[in-house]
């Protein structure tokens, strides 16, 4: 599986943590972030790693930024792209069964490396049930197809 992730200057750090771990598990890794400390725009790479998920460039994608909040806003702008903030790994496993979301963002700030990395671990175990879920999927991809 190929997982894109990006990330603004203020999780640089975090960024590489998850890179690691995630190659040390098998996965291939493309990194969309920034290696910059200086101060950028988050939603450049949370476009950029929602345009290779949507694209099919890579399976699935991680973001940080401070919250996770901002650069998760902007991938979910991308058509195709079910973006999900999470502080803890109930809410990433569950994202996945029910809303089977394909981007994964957390916040440098929020939360710290071996939290980070439960939670990724949750959200990349977890299956996506389908059958009930699925109309409220189909759901939000109207709303999407509206505009």
């Amino acid at each position: 599986m190929k997982i894109g992730i990006g990330n603004d200057h203020t999780a640089v750090d975090l960024k590489y943590t998850i890179k690691e771990y995630l190659e040390s598990k098998g996965y291939e890794v493309v990194n969309y972030g920034t290696e910059d400390r200086e101060r950028c725009d988050y939603p450049i790479y949370g476009e950029k790693v929602a345009n290779a998920v949507a694209s099919g460039e890579v399976d699935l994608g991680i973001l940080t930024c401070g919250t996770g909040v901002g650069i998760s806003l902007a991938a979910n702008k991308v058509k195709g792209i079910r973006a999900v903030v999470c502080s803890e790994p109930y809410t990433a496993k569950l994202s996945r069964m029910h809303n089977n979301t394909n981007i994964l963002a957390f916040g440098a700030r929020v939360v710290g490396p071996e939290l980070a990395k439960m939670i990724v671990d949750e959200w990349l175990n977890a299956k996506y049930e389908g059958g009930r879920h699925q109309r409220r999927v189909d759901m939000i991809s109207e709303i999407e197809n509206k505009r």
